[in-house]
């Protein structure tokens, strides 16, 4: 993602970002630190993110590891635009499809997510932590620190992981504000983690093109 369309991405989503409540005070065992802004209903405030949404990449991704589990295709799950501060703890490790508790771990491949660099993530500005092959392990199994890898990557990068992959938001103790953009993609006949149809309301829904339309779930 070439740095004139990161800049568009931050100039869209600016409004609303700088009303995001950034917290002070952070309680552990809350899912979300402190000292982060937040915001998701991207496509409805941000044409650069829609076509991220589409990317070639991302879809082939969803194609090859999605549809053999999905016979409806797949959608848009989820989408957030995130900034850790300065200050901020890591995230708990989680997997993003632990909601589907009918399946059995380990789940089969209903979720694809990604996160793409607005700004340069480092090991110390709070890059995405991911435990490779975490997605073939029983439930009950911790990552032990020297499973746990921060994907550390220049503005411009995306990164790739499974649902059943345990990742998280890295402490950031630098001085500066990391950005990401991140968007889930689920099998076609789970229902979507963000409530496409208020995020993106019918009038929205009606300036998009049909194949963007189709991917955040308006396809009939």
């Amino acid at each position: 993602l070439d740095e004139a369309r990161r800049n568009k991405v931050r100039e869209e989503l600016a409004p609303l970002m700088a009303e995001s409540r950034v917290l002070d005070e952070d309680d552990p065992k809350d899912f979300f630190p402190a000292r982060t802004r937040r915001m998701s209903a991207l496509v409805t405030h941000s044409d650069t993110v829609g076509e991220l949404v589409l990317d070639p990449h991302a879809q082939d991704l969803c194609d090859r590891i999605l549809l053999p589990n999905g016979e409806h295709g797949h959608q848009l799950h989820i989408s957030a635009a995130l900034e850790i501060g300065p200050g901020a703890r890591r995230q708990i490790l989680h997997r993003d499809h632990e909601s589907f508790s009918f399946f059995p771990d380990p789940k089969p491949n209903i979720i694809v997510a990604a996160m793409w660099a607005i700004t340069d993530f480092r090991a110390d500005n709070g890059a995405t932590l991911v435990v490779p092959g975490s997605h073939t392990w029983e439930k009950e199994r911790k990552a032990k620190d020297d499973e746990v890898y921060p994907s550390k990557m220049p503005a411009g990068s995306a990164l790739f992981w499974l649902g059943g992959t345990l990742h998280g938001a890295g402490a950031n103790v630098s001085n500066d504000w990391r950005y990401g953009v991140a968007l889930g993609y689920s099998v076609g006949w789970i229902r979507q983690e963000e409530n496409i149809y208020l995020d993106v309301p019918p009038e929205r829904a009606a300036e998009l093109s049909a194949e963007l339309r189709k991917a955040i779930g308006y396809s009939m």
